[in-house]
């Protein structure tokens, strides 16, 4: 029987949506299968996983024959590319699967096991093929043209090859390489042991609720209870969370400081004036959109402390409080969205992009591609994962909030642009780089903002809407960019030989805060903790990508929403176009020039005016 069969006789129709508090509590293995996903379509057992793994090693081991070959002829590079493409395709294979089945329980000790041996076998290949990229830059670089220009199959590596060959001024001796490579377990330790400590291994306090009734606080269990109307419960959640992380201070510091050194070692190994300039040189960005952002939001900061001064006066407190920032300002209304009702509206709300990209989602979201539900041990947060040969996969832990229908519109976004570029693209181009990761997925959630603001009449609702929206946008782009700011200080405190203690972390955290609330919240001694519950502090100058992204994606919405089909057959393509040229002309393609600081300054005037439209409401 076929995936999409299976699915089908699985799913309940919206009028019977299963609740997210039917499933609390319950085993994993109680839950119906429509709600989780089905990681067979990668491997059906895990004796198939063993002979891929055993496939990998054979082909690592046969790849290291190819050493010295890659410049004698187009044949030998045509074959090492191939080779080396297969490798990838298989590791990924492996690596994806076993990390996505521990992360369903992260403390199963089996699912730790196999993703440990994924991580072995994604090492001992990286060890092994590290030669590859120091070798093609040893060929001359008018050699390495003219097999390309005498080669019809090497034409689909052309920009590939571009690409290694501008970074040749940062690539090391093939020695070199392959003694880093073998490094690459313990150099991703530090991620590896904050997201076992945080998800497995922390644990939260009980706390009472409005009703008196006890709730056992999880990282997906928090996010609802900050926006519960009791302000109270929302102290006393905030409280026990941000008490306990600094229970853990010291050694989260230890942590994030081994990761922060890791990134800054790197970086002078490779001959990187420092870690921001490495890592957004991976996707080709100049240093100034980073800088240029940061400025940007520091100066529209008037505008989010207008926004909270309302928050204020609408909440009718004193003195508003970090806990006071994420509960609805519409009081008297009670929204609970079940999962299959958010996955009908948000089917309905991308229709917008036409029946190619709608069949494609249709089929994706009833073929279990999701993993609805909270369940103990389960990874927190949200993310699309997958890699070539496999259908994208969501992770959800949805709590039937109306953010968790905008985080599903979020994921699938970034699910079909992984969806599109893998169907589209040959492998050497089927990722998409993280400059441009975080533009379809908050493009959806602007299309979905605009869907419920045409389909919901009701005024309170409404309103809730215009708040949600103006949350989105300080969550994705103020908030993400005071991170951004925070790497960024972090990184230069490494780099000029200050040591990131507990202590500096905090303070620094602190004042930040304070730089960018302070004039509206009181920013407590607790918020300084705030940096310890960040998992994408461990991918380093990660956030800033959100803030950009949703810069881009308001404004391609625009565009979309504006102009129709053009727009549309524009995006779509941007959507297929993977990494097959820079993130910058990709998507100056779809219509947004990102070198300039226009889209952000414009998200940031969209932001402005929904507060002013709010404040008419209230």
């Amino acid at each position: 029987m076929s995936t999409q069969a299976n699915s089908d006789k699985n799913v309940r129709d919206v009028g019977e949506s299963l609740r997210a508090s039917e499933v609390r509590g319950k085993p994993r293995s109680e839950i119906d299968p429509a709600y989780r996903w089905n990681l067979e379509d990668i491997y059906a057992a895990e004796a198939d996983w063993q002979q891929d793994a055993q496939r990998l090693q054979a082909l690592v081991q046969a790849f290291v024959g190819r050493q010295g070959t890659l410049g004698r002829s187009a044949a030998d590079l045509l074959a090492g590319l191939k080779h080396h493409d297969e490798i990838g395709m298989v590791a990924g294979k492996l690596y994806v699967y076993a990390k996505m089945k521990l992360d369903e329980d992260t403390a199963n000790g089996a699912a730790q096991t196999l993703f440990n041996q994924a991580t072995s076998l994604l090492v001992q290949a990286n060890a092994a093929t590290s030669f590859f990229v120091p070798e093609i830059l040893s060929v001359d670089a008018n050699q390495l043209q003219a097999f390309v220009d005498a080669t019809p199959e090497l034409q689909v590596y052309r920009f590939a090859l571009e690409e290694i060959t501008r970074q040749r001024d940062h690539v090391l001796s093939p020695e070199a390489e392959q003694l880093l490579a073998q490094f690459g377990e313990v150099l991703g330790a530090p991620s590896d042991i904050f997201e076992m400590y945080n998800n497995a291994d922390m644990v939260f306090p009980t706390i009472a609720d409005e009703n008196g009734q006890s709730v056992e606080i999880t990282h997906a269990m928090y996010h609802e209870l900050l926006e519960r109307k009791d302000r109270d419960v929302r102290e006393r959640a905030f409280t026990a969370v941000y008490d306990t992380y600094k229970r853990h201070r010291n050694t989260i510091a230890a942590v994030y400081a081994a990761n922060v050194k890791r990134n800054v070692v790197n970086a002078r190994i490779r001959n990187f004036p420092s870690a921001r300039v490495a890592s957004l040189d991976a996707d080709n960005i100049p240093v100034a959109v980073y800088d240029n952002l940061i400025q940007a939001v520091e100066e529209s900061l008037p505008a989010l402390t207008k926004y909270l001064q309302l928050r204020k006066r609408v909440l009718g407190v004193d003195q508003l409080q970090m806990w006071d920032l994420f509960v609805p300002l519409v009081a008297d209304i009670d929204w609970k969205i079940p999962y299959d009702e958010a996955k009908a509206t948000v089917l309905d709300a991308v229709k917008v992009f036409g029946d190619t990209y709608l069949e494609a989602a249709t089929r994706g979201l009833n073929s279990r591609w999701v993993d609805v539900y909270e369940t103990r041990g389960k990874r927190s947060g949200g993310y699309s994962w997958g890699t070539y040969g496999t259908h994208p996969y969501i992770l959800l832990n949805h709590t039937d909030t109306v953010q968790d229908m905008f985080t599903l519109a979020h994921e699938l976004g970034h699910s079909m642009h992984s969806y599109f570029s893998r169907k589209t693209q040959p492998y050497v181009y089927s990722d998409y780089t993280l400059f441009v990761a975080e533009v379809a997925s908050t493009c959806n959630e602007a299309i979905l903002y605009d869907y419920l603001g045409r389909i919901i009449a009701e005024p309170a609702k409404r309103a809730y809407l215009l708040n949600q929206q103006l949350e989105t946008i300080r969550g994705t782009l103020l908030t993400q960019t005071l991170f951004a700011e925070f790497e960024k200080m972090t990184h230069d405190h490494a780099e000029q030989g200050g040591a990131l203690t507990a202590d500096w972390l905090d303070e620094t955290f602190y004042q930040l805060n304070v730089k960018y609330y302070g004039n509206a919240v009181n920013v407590t001694d607790r918020t300084a903790h705030g940096w310890m519950r960040i998992p994408h502090f461990y991918s380093a100058f990660y956030v800033y990508k959100y803030a950009t992204g949703i810069s881009a994606a308001i404004a391609l919405s625009r565009k979309i929403l504006s102009e129709g089909q053009p727009a549309v057959a524009a995006y779509v393509d941007f959507l297929s176009a993977g990494s097959s040229d820079t993130s910058i002309e990709l998507l100056r393609k779809a219509g947004v020039d990102m070198t300039s600081p226009e889209p952000v300054r414009q998200a940031l005037t969209q932001f402005e005016q929904l507060v002013e439209e709010l404040g008419k409401v209230l």
